[in-house]
C-alpha cells in the first residue's frame, strides 16, 4: 500500500475513503435491527415535507424522506451519512491540493482527519452534524477558488451551498461569518468587495431562504427557539470557566485517533527530533495557504469558546463535527509529512487498526452488547414489530387505517416510521412542535396515544390534554436480539374521531 500511496496517491485515497465508507454504511446496513434516534426522528419528520421542524431546518428529514421514496425501507440513512463523509473527503482532497500540498500529503490528510472520532462510531446515526461535513469542506473548497480565479460560478455556488448548510443547521452560520470576515481582513480577498462575485453569493443564499424563513415567521422562530434551549445555561461563575475548557477538552479528545497514528509515524526517537526534522525541512510558512488553513482550522473553534465564556453556556460536543475538516490538512502541513515521517507504513497500519477498532465497535453494538449488557437499546427496539401491532389495534377498533399517532418522540416515531399507512406523528399532542398537524384532519380521523413503561396513564404532556386518560390496552414486545435484554410493555389510547381535544384542560 506504501508504494501504491507513493506512485498513485490519488488512487490510494479512492480506495482507501472509498471502503471506509462502505463499511460504514454496510455494517449498520446489514446488522442494525432498528433505526438510532436521529434517524428515526428524521424519517417522522420526513414524511410531512414540511419547510421546517421542531429541532432542525429540513433538510436532513427531507433527504431520509427521499431515500424512503426510493427504498420503500429506513436504511437509507446509513447510506446518507456514507455518501456525505464520502462529499467530505473528496473536498478535502481537492482543497489540500488547492492548498499546495502534493499527492502524497493529501492522502495523508485524509486519513489523518478519517480516525478522528466525529468520522467513525457517529456516522450510523445520520443527523445535521453529519451532513454538515461536506457542507464545511464543500464551502471553504469554494470560497478558496473563487478568491483565487474570481469566476462567477464558483460565487454561485457557494451561494448555494451556504444555504444548503443553512437549511440544514443554523451552526453553518459560523463558518458564513468567518467566510465574511475574511473577506473583510485579507487585501487577495477583500479585492472581490467590489466585484459582483460576493453580492451574487449573498444574493443567491438569501433568495433560496426566503421558503423557510417564510415558514420561521409562521411558526414564530420554532427552530430557533428550540436550537437557543440546547444551550445550558451558566449556574455560576465557575460554569463561565469550565464549559468552554470542557468542550476544548472534548474536542481534544476526539482528535485522539489523529494522534496515535502521528505517534506510530513517528516514533518515539521522531518525536523528540520533530523540531529539528521541522527546521531541516525548511518547508516555509506563512504564505497564504497557510494563513487561510489557520484561520479556517482555529477561528471557528475560538468564536464557540469565547461565546461559551461570556455566556458560561454548556455547548453540546457534537456541534464540532464539522469545525475539524481541515484537522489532516493542518497536521500534514506544520509537521511537514510524510517526507519527515520515519516510519510511514505504521502510521497507515495504525490508521487501519483505528478503523477496525471503530467498525467492530459497531459490529459487536449490533450483535454482541446484548448478551453481557442487559439494558433495554434503542438499536434493538422492536419498532416494526410495535408499529404493525399499534396499526392492527387500531384497524380492528376503528375499520380504518391508523392516520396519527401522539406520544413522546421515539414511541410515536417508531410507529409512524414503520406502520405499513406511515400514520403522522403528532410529537407530545403538542400543535405548536407538530405544525403540520391539520386539526379538522385529526378530528375526522382521531389518533391513537402511544406510550412506554408500566405506567397506566399517558406521559404528562398527554395528560395536560387528557387528564383522567387510562390505557386501554398494553402489550409486551421481546427485543431484536437473542441477547437477555428486559422486553418493553407498550400501552395506548384510542381518542375517535370528534373526541380529539386540542386544548390543555384547565
Amino acid at each position: 500500500m506504501i508504494r501504491l500511496i507513493e506512485n498513485a496517491p490519488s488512487r490510494a485515497a479512492l480506495y482507501y475513503a472509498g471502503g471506509l465508507c462502505l463499511l460504514y454504511a454496510l455494517i449498520p446496513a446489514l446488522t442494525f435491527p432498528n433505526p438510532p434516534l436521529d434517524v428515526v426522528e428524521g424519517f417522522a419528520w420526513g414524511r410531512e415535507l414540511q419547510l421546517g421542524y421542531t429541532k432542525h431546518p429540513p433538510m436532513q428529514a427531507w433527504l431520509l424522506e427521499l431515500t424512503y421514496r426510493l427504498t420503500g425501507g429506513l436504511s437509507g440513512g446509513y447510506w446518507l451519512s456514507a455518501l456525505s463523509v464520502a462529499l467530505g473527503y473528496l473536498f478535502i482532497w481537492r482543497l489540500a491540493r488547492r492548498l499546495g500540498l502534493s499527492g502524497q500529503q493529501s492522502f495523508w490528510s485524509l486519513v489523518l482527519t478519517s480516525v478522528t472520532f466525529y468520522f467513525t462510531l457517529p456516522l450510523p446515526e445520520f443527523n445535521p452534524n453529519i451532513l454538515q461535513i461536506p457542507i464545511w469542506a464543500g464551502m471553504m473548497l469554494l470560497f478558496h477558488r473563487a478568491v483565487d480565479k474570481g469566476r462567477l460560478l464558483d460565487w454561485v455556488l457557494l451561494g448555494t451551498l451556504a444555504a444548503f448548510g443553512l437549511y440544514t443547521k443554523y451552526f453553518v452560520l459560523l463558518l458564513i461569518g468567518a467566510i465574511g470576515l475574511y473577506a473583510l481582513v485579507f487585501a487577495d480577498a477583500r479585492r472581490h468587495i467590489l466585484r459582483p462575485g460576493p453580492w451574487v453569493t449573498i444574493a443567491v443564499c438569501l433568495a433560496l431562504l426566503v421558503p423557510h424563513a417564510a415558514w420561521l415567521l409562521e411558526t414564530d422562530f420554532l427552530t430557533l427557539r428550540y436550537a437557543a434551549s440546547r444551550s445550558n445555561p451558566a449556574d455560576g461563575f465557575v460554569d463561565h470557566l469550565f464549559n468552554p475548557l470542557n468542550f476544548l477538552a472534548a474536542q481534544i479528545g476526539n482528535h485522539a485517533g489523529l494522534f496515535l497514528v502521528l505517534l506510530a509515524g513517528l516514533g518515539w526517537h521522531g518525536l523528540k527530533q520533530v523540531r529539528l526534522r521541522r527546521r531541516e525541512a525548511a518547508t516555509p510558512l506563512a504564505t497564504p495557504s497557510d494563513r487561510f488553513l489557520l484561520w479556517f482550522a482555529v477561528l471557528p473553534l475560538a468564536v464557540v469558546l469565547i461565546a461559551s465564556a461570556v455566556t458560561g453556556n454548556e455547548f453540546e460536543h457534537m456541534w464540532g463535527t464539522p469545525m475539524f475538516v481541515l484537522s489532516g490538512i493542518l497536521a500534514v502541513r506544520f509537521l511537514a509529512l510524510p517526507q519527515l515521517w520515519p516510519f510511514p507504513a505504521r502510521a497507515f497500519v495504525a490508521a487501519v487498526a483505528i478503523q477496525a477498532i471503530f467498525l467492530g465497535i459497531l459490529f459487536g453494538q449490533a450483535v454482541l452488547e446484548p448478551h453481557w449488557k442487559h439494558k433495554q437499546t434503542r438499536l434493538h427496539y422492536p419498532g416494526k414489530a410495535i408499529a404493525e401491532d399499534m396499526a392492527r389495534v387500531w384497524k380492528e377498533r376503528m375499520g380504518t387505517d391508523l392516520a396519527y399517532v401522539a406520544g413522546d418522540m421515539w414511541s410515536a416515531a417508531n410507529v409512524t416510521t414503520q406502520a405499513a399507512s406511515r400514520p403522522s406523528m403528532f410529537y407530545l399532542h403538542d400543535r405548536t412542535l407538530s405544525p403540520w398537524i391539520d386539526p379538522k384532519d385529526v378530528q375526522e380521523k382521531g389518533l391513537m396515544i402511544v406510550w412506554r413503561g408500566d405506567r397506566e396513564t399517558p406521559i404528562e404532556e398527554i395528560r395536560r390534554y387528557y387528564p383522567d386518560a387510562v390505557r386501554e390496552g398494553s402489550r409486551t414486545f421481546a427485543y431484536q436480539t437473542s441477547g437477555s435484554i428486559p422486553d418493553v410493555t407498550v400501552n395506548w389510547v384510542i381518542v375517535p374521531p370528534g373526541k380529539v381535544v386540542f386544548e390543555p384542560a384547565n
